[in-house]
């Protein structure tokens, strides 16, 4: 009877233990993949409040009657299609990621031909709607950059978990997968040629 019990016990505290074990694992994974999902909408955000800013940059650039009616076009359509793509956090693959940074990365091009040729229009450059939407959108293009390190960082500390042991077994059973990454754009490690 008393060995019954002693075994009894150990079975019970084996089974505590293992329980233990994976239900902690489990939670690390799933606070770990919220952090990521977080990371992510905070992305979202900043370049949601860049898209934001375009309308009221395009209406005020607008007000000079000759100003290229090309370029404004380019930056609407731009921030159409910027707009229209949309990640599910839920599966930040890298192929979605690369779609989604492609069509900011469009728009991006779109505003710095708009800033070239605003250039060339001095009273638009002194107007203070244009120099305080500018210097917005300078500092958002610094957020876009912060938060998407950040995500990154959430991404590194995530993919790390979920690929030690035991991790590694518990999060292909309950599919727990890998996170994709913003990586830089294609041709940003040569550096541009500056011609005088």
């Amino acid at each position: 009877m008393k060995r019954g019990l002693i075994i009894g016990g150990i079975i019970l505290l084996v089974v505590i233990i293992l329980y233990r074990l994976f239900a902690g694992t489990y939670n690390n994974m799933v606070e770990k993949q919220e952090t990521v999902s977080e990371a992510w909408s905070q992305v979202e955000n900043v370049y949601q409040r860049r898209s934001d800013l375009i309308p009221n940059l395009v209406n005020t650039v607008k007000g000079y009657a000759d100003f290229e009616k090309e370029t404004l076009q380019g930056v609407i359509e731009a921030r159409a299609k910027a707009t229209s793509v949309n990640v599910d956090a839920s599966n930040l693959n890298e192929q979605n990621i690369q779609q989604f940074q492609q069509a900011q990365q469009g728009l991006t091009s779109a505003l710095s031909r708009l800033m070239v040729v605003v250039e060339r229009y001095p009273d638009l450059k002194a107007n203070q709607n244009f120099l305080q939407l500018q210097s917005q959108l300078e500092g958002t293009e610094n957020r876009i950059a912060v938060e998407r390190r950040r995500f990154n960082e959430q991404v590194k500390e995530y993919n790390a978990y979920i690929k030690k042991f035991p991790q590694v077994t518990l999060a292909g059973m309950y599919g727990f997968e890998q996170k994709g990454y913003f990586e830089a754009d294609a041709g940003a490690e040569k550096a541009p040629e500056v011609k005088f």
